[in-house]
């Protein structure tokens, strides 16, 4: 199960360590622009969250929100990743 959560600047106030509380036990993350850097910074792990998301986003069924259920959306993630894994495999 995933226990590691990174998120962006945006999520940095207390409303999501709260809520995350409230779910299990988590860590959390939050990947900040230095307040130094000057225009475009590659910032770590963002790329990541990225990435992940364009490979969902391949999925015709999670293209959109068309789910009703959390439980419906949390499985046909698990499907999006269970065959991106599998075409992985098969290629290698």
């Amino acid at each position: 199960k995933l226990r590691h959560v990174f998120a962006d600047g945006g999520y940095a106030g207390p409303k999501l360590r709260e809520a995350l509380i409230g779910i299990g036990r988590w860590t959390i993350e939050i990947v900040k622009r230095s307040d130094a850097a000057q225009g475009f910074e590659v910032l770590p792990r963002r790329w990541v969250v990225e990435r992940t998301f364009a490979w969902l986003g391949r999925c015709r069924r999670l293209a959109k929100d068309w789910e009703k259920s959390i439980e419906s959306a949390e499985a046909w993630v698990l499907i999006a990743h269970i065959r991106r894994m599998t075409r992985a495999i098969a290629t290698d």
